[in-house]
């Protein structure tokens, strides 16, 4: 994972970003690796860095990446 760790978030853009993960996570088909959940998360943070807050958007933008991302 990239280097987040100069990022701060209130608690309550935590809980979109995690509601966030958690939708997009569930869209994926079985069996779900941690590749895919590592680069929705680092999707749903870049975006919400951006100042992005809604959690649709942020689940959106996230699958769209991961679609987009090259196969290894």
């Amino acid at each position: 994972m990239k280097n987040f760790s100069n990022a701060a978030f209130p608690p309550d853009m935590i809980e979109v970003m995690t509601e966030a993960l958690g939708a997009a996570v569930a869209t994926l088909p079985e069996p779900v690796h941690s590749s895919h959940v590592d680069a929705i998360a680092q999707s749903i943070l870049r975006t919400a860095q951006t100042g992005e807050r809604n959690i649709v958007v942020l689940q959106r933008i996230a699958l769209m990446e991961l679609s987009l991302a090259p196969r290894m």
